[in-house]
């Protein structure tokens, strides 16, 4: 079978318990987690091979983490071992008008000292159909940034599908450049675009019109965005779909969430899921990004259904504790039939 390779970074993640502030707390909880890595174990998840490609120190920890990922069946044989350590980040988990809190200790982790040559991209392609980045490995460092360049135009000579997720975060970009500098030649080499409903702004200056994110309150309408899609497809006119996730924020403990698609030709919207009681929304955008590649790869032409999968798979990650979304196939479609009342399965 044919392979999906991520590559990216995979953090120790720390949490306070339930909604403890970081100053309450006289524990952590520990998990991994890390876009790429996420996205990795919801396809895996979902019976698909995939391979997480990464730089881990060779150190205990290291071997923790690729133990975790083995657990759920990520391929882990391309993983690059070297430099110094894991990064890490702390999650103090919000509630209602109290938002979330990330701190990362992440400088000088193993993946930011990573340079083009490192990584056999022909070898590690060579029975893969799909390769998928996010904005945040670019923002590590400018190697990071280089090598996953190489990655994307080695899968564009090899035929492969190539997708990524916008992913800005404006605290990572430390390294004296810019997304609007760093982003666009390794955009320009995407088929599949995503982003949420204020990426495109922030990196490229592309935005809706008539759209004040603070006024939505939790409404977030999807046929606003459409224009952002054709926008983004008249800049990179190699991208085939173009998708943006809409998450309205009532407040921290209730979203609304929902996405759209589209495909230079149609437009499509999904339906709005209110979650009202969230678990854990660390990975709900990586979590749709592992439902729209497996909708994309098993729905093949039926882009609606594809993006109905997607939104309906993360809005059950929702419900789940850690960055990975556990959801089954059986689970997501039973959703997407609008099945939401949580009855005891026995």
């Amino acid at each position: 079978m044919k392979t999906v390779v991520t590559f990216g970074e995979i953090m120790l993640r720390l949490a306070t318990p339930g909604n403890l502030r970081f100053a309450q707390s006289s524990r952590l909880v520990s998990t991994f987690g890390g876009g790429e890595a996420n996205v990795a174990v919801s396809l895996a998840n979902y019976g698909i091979d995939v391979d997480f490609v990464t730089r881990l120190p060779e150190n205990d920890i290291a071997e923790w983490c690729i133990a975790e990922l083995r657990k759920y069946k990520v391929g882990v044989e391309h993983i690059l071992r070297g430099g110094n350590r894991v990064g890490i980040y702390f999650l103090e988990t919000g509630a209602v008008a109290r938002p979330s809190k990330v701190v990362y200790d992440r400088a000088g982790a193993s993946i930011s000292d990573i340079q083009p040559g490192m990584l056999d991209w022909q070898e590690i392609f060579k029975n893969a159909q799909w390769f998928h980045w996010t904005g945040i490995t670019p923002a590590l460092s400018q190697g990071a940034a280089a090598a996953c360049l190489e990655a994307i135009k080695t899968a564009n000579k090899m035929g492969i599908t190539v997708s990524c997720d916008l992913n800005y975060r404006k605290n990572l970009w430390l390294y004296g450049k810019k997304a609007a500098e760093i982003m666009p030649p390794l955009v320009e080499g995407c088929d599949i675009i995503l982003g949420n409903e204020e990426d495109a702004e922030k990196v490229f200056g592309i935005k809706p019109e008539q759209f004040d994110a603070a006024q939505t309150q939790g409404n977030v309408k999807a046929q606003e965005f459409e224009s952002v899609c054709r926008q983004m497809m008249d800049k990179f006119p190699r991208a085939k779909k173009i998708i943006i996730t809409l998450r309205g924020s009532v407040n921290a403990s209730h979203n609304t969430w929902s996405g759209c698609l589209y495909s230079g030709d149609a437009f499509y919207q999904s339906r709005q899921y209110d979650i009202t009681h969230i678990v854990d929304r660390v990975g709900g955008g990586d979590s749709f990004m592992g439902g729209l590649i497996y909708g994309l790869l098993k729905y093949t032409g039926d882009d609606r259904t594809a993006l109905d999968f997607a939104v309906a798979a993360s809005a059950l990650k929702h419900t789940i504790y850690g960055d990975f979304n556990l959801a089954t196939i059986a689970e997501v479609e039973q959703l997407m039939k609008g099945d939401g009342s949580g009855r005891v399965v026995r």
